[in-house]
């Protein structure tokens, strides 16, 4: 008896792996002192951090005598307002210094206010520009060594050995601020590439929808339009005189038909396979000058073909073959029964000319839906062409001139 088989246990998902310290860190350093979240809570606990570390300095480092209750006084004013540095750092460094002054004239343990000072020199540092960062930073050390002076002479002396504490802190904000800087760049840099990615896409859907529109528009305006005549046809001779009926007309009339609807069905698996294709580069088959022949025998009209033997571009046959194709539909749709329709496309030195010229005379009876010369337009523009289109300079019938270069432009060329 088969066992039956069971399938594999799923893999354990295992959690995304958390950040190293260091890239923590990097990422806090990084970011925007005022867009962090939670930054007044953040600054209130680290306030706190200082004020303990003040409080240990004091007590156990003897570098002058113990605060009294004014020198505690002084020192918690030279703290608290580090609960603010981030959204007042010029304030907050204005308080500590009106605290830090009497304090050390006092001649207290001059170690205290040393980490809420310097925290409070680099929160300015890390947010204002260089030159008043420079400012800051010549004022702080004019002010310490000047009170340190007036204290005593080894104080004075003591505070110009120790000011490059101030001067490492201003130096380490200013390098902060540059690489935040940086870091806002980069990222305003990626998000404009992204940006231009989004609407490069967008203008690429555009285009494809449009060129859709475009096919759809030619292949099945001249198709029923082509069957509408050829219906006419059939009606014609079943009506004009019953008795002689002509069954050779009528046959050739839904021949023609048949052979219309099995083109328009074979276009259209095409536009449609071309929809369905996985890929940025399916363009499907495209219509060349091998079928115009076909194309305009269907329509009753006289064709000049003169290309040379030198193979033309795909996209440039493409384009001629649809303007040729939407004339032959304006021209049967509104130049009147009997028209004489001649289509000419002649290779020139540089560029490819296609005429369509008919000697009809409009009714009125079949308005236009205004997208074929529009179409057409945009069809000679797709390759960097040009197209007129209107009335004969006799005032005989309607013309439509377009000439496409031989070598189709690039679509940036296009553009410009």
């Amino acid at each position: 008896m088969q066992q039956p088989q069971t399938s594999p246990p799923p893999a354990p998902v295992t959690a995304s792996a958390r950040p190293r310290l260091g890239e923590r860190i990097l990422t806090a350093v990084s970011r925007d002192p005022l867009a962090v979240p939670d930054r007044r809570r953040n600054d209130a606990i680290l306030a706190a951090a200082v004020g303990v570390l003040a409080l240990l300095l004091a007590l156990f480092v003897d570098d002058g005598r113990r605060p009294d209750a004014l020198g505690w006084a002084l020192l918690a004013g030279a703290t608290v307002p580090l609960a603010w540095r981030r959204s007042r750092p010029a304030w907050v460094l204005v308080a500590v210094l009106l605290c830090v002054g009497p304090y050390h004239a006092l001649d207290n343990t001059h170690a205290a206010p040393v980490p809420g000072s310097l925290l409070a020199l680099y929160t300015v540092a890390a947010t204002a520009r260089p030159l008043h960062t420079l400012l800051v930073g010549c004022g702080v050390i004019g002010l310490s060594l000047t009170v340190m002076f007036n204290v005593g002479t080894h104080e004075g002396l003591e505070a110009l050995r120790t000011s490059g504490w101030i001067f490492a802190a201003l130096v380490f904000g200013v390098d902060v601020r540059v690489y935040r800087l940086y870091i806002a760049s980069v990222v305003s840099r990626a998000e404009r590439a992204e940006r231009t990615r989004e609407e490069e896409a967008a203008r690429r859907v555009a285009e494809e929808r449009l060129r859709i529109a475009r096919d759809l528009h030619d292949l099945l305006a001249h198709s029923i339009t082509l069957i509408g005549v050829q219906t006419s046809v059939a009606s014609h001779v079943l009506t004009v005189d019953p008795d002689r009926l002509d069954r050779a007309a009528i046959a050739t009339a839904l021949d023609d038909i048949a052979d219309t609807c099995r083109t328009a069905r074979g276009e259209l698996r095409t536009t449609l396979e071309v929809l369905r294709a996985d890929g940025p580069d399916c363009d499907g088959p495209l219509p060349d000058l091998a079928a115009l022949p076909d194309l305009v025998r269907a329509a009753g009209a006289e064709l000049r073909l003169r290309t040379g033997e030198e193979q033309l571009t795909p996209a440039v046959e493409a384009a001629a073959y649809r303007i040729v194709q939407e004339s032959l539909t304006n021209a049967v749709r509104h130049a009147g029964r009997g028209v004489r329709i001649e289509v000419a496309v002649e290779r020139r030195a540089t560029s490819l000319h296609v005429t369509v010229t008919d000697d009809g005379t409009a009714d009125g009876s079949t308005p236009g839906s205004g997208f074929g010369i529009i179409g057409m337009r945009e069809r000679a523009r797709s390759v960097g062409g040009t197209l007129s289109a209107g009335p004969r300079p006799d005032g005989a019938g309607f013309e439509v001139a377009a000439a496409l270069p031989l070598q189709p432009l690039q679509p940036s060329e296009v553009l410009a």
